[in-house]
């Protein structure tokens, strides 16, 4: 049978583990990628991950993630990572929806599934003794600052933004700028210096904006209503870091560490605007110590709908709630074949499985 994973090893990485193997103890960066319902079929790695393999070798790490993935890293530093885990993996899952819902309807669902994921235990991943928690947000700019809730404004200000991405990412950085909400024991220097055309600023998280920065993380255009004026961070509109970070295409070279990256993609698409835009993957030295595990095709063809849950099933079966969330349960149960897979191959990593970015 066929590898339910497939790893990509950046250089220095293949380089390390042909030398020592793959010790956790050596994973400083652990990112985590945007994208609504794809980001569950990560949950047994992400179980495995927080409670056993890194939890056995403690040391600071910095777990950095967008939308989704923001939500996994702050429930990954909670005091009991595995029963957060699975309270998101159950509340996102069973959330529904009628036929027809505007944005205040969303938007107060999707609070919801933010605050049972959480548990009321928040502030643990600010005190977490190991994990230094980042959310990246997008932060609106030129016309994009000028929203102000209303609605065309919203749209015609994202179609601008979609219109100069199409030409170059750099025009995007017109329309909005990275937040970064990082632990305050933890000042971001690895991201301080400019990586990419994208402005970057950086507010200390704290118990009054950890629930706001995640949910602003995850704020959908259009989708979701914008979160405004966070506390502690530049007054504006904040939509969806995976506008910006969709994959978090970050300067993780500039870490002496290894990155291990649980993706749900093979490869890194910078931008959510970039997805369809095979030429803009990232290839670069910034991948250069970065371990990626993501779902195989064939671990994938023997899901529902031969693919992993995502935004699009929510169309797809319409006011079937009870299909879609059969559906979703059964890929987090087989998720956990990529568990154990994954610590079949750190165990006795095999190189010549792993392929190169």
């Amino acid at each position: 049978m066929d590898a339910p994973i497939t790893i990509r090893l950046g250089a220095r990485a293949r380089q390390r583990i042909a030398r020592e193997g793959l010790q956790a103890a050596d994973v400083a960066i652990v990112p985590a990628a945007a994208g609504g319902p794809k980001g569950l079929i990560l949950h047994g790695i992400d179980t495995w991950l927080f409670g056993e393999w890194l939890a056995n070798a403690p040391r600071e790490r910095r777990l950095i993630g967008a939308s989704i993935g923001a939500w996994r890293m702050a429930a990954s530093a909670l005091a009991d990572p595995v029963a957060a885990h699975r309270r998101l993996a159950h509340h996102y899952t069973h959330q529904t929806y009628p036929a027809k819902v505007d944005a205040a309807y969303v938007t107060r669902n999707v609070r919801g599934i933010l605050d049972e994921a959480l548990g009321g235990h928040g502030g643990e991943a600010l005190s977490n003794p190991w994990y230094r928690l980042s959310v990246i947000t997008a932060r609106g700019i030129g016309p994009l600052a000028q929203t102000r809730g209303v609605r065309w404004r919203e749209m015609a200000g994202f179609l601008l933004a979609a219109a100069g991405n199409a030409v170059a990412r750099a025009r995007l950085a017109r329309a909005m700028e990275r937040v970064v909400f990082h632990d305050a024991r933890d000042d971001s220097a690895w991201l301080r210096e400019r990586f990419d055309p994208f402005g970057t600023q950086f507010a200390a998280l704290s118990e009054e904006n950890l629930r706001v920065a995640l949910l602003a993380s995850g704020s959908i255009p259009l989708l979701l209503e914008a979160v405004t004026d966070i506390p502690g961070a530049p007054a504006g509109t904040y939509w969806d870091g995976g506008l910006i970070d969709y994959h978090l295409h970050l300067p993780y070279q500039r870490d002496a560490g290894l990155v291990l990256y649980p993706h749900f993609s093979d490869h890194i698409v910078p931008g959510w605007l970039d997805k369809s835009m095979p030429w803009r993957r990232a290839r670069d030295a910034a991948l250069d110590n970065v371990v990626l595990v993501a779902p195989s095709p064939s671990f994938l063809a023997r899901l529902p709908n031969r693919k992993m849950p995502d935004r699009g099933d929510f169309k797809h079966y319409g006011q079937d709630h009870a299909s879609r969330i059969r559906d979703w349960s059964f890929a987090i149960g087989e998720s956990e074949r990529l568990a154990e897979a994954l610590a079949q191959w750190v165990e006795k990593p095999d190189l010549k499985q792993a392929g190169d970015f």
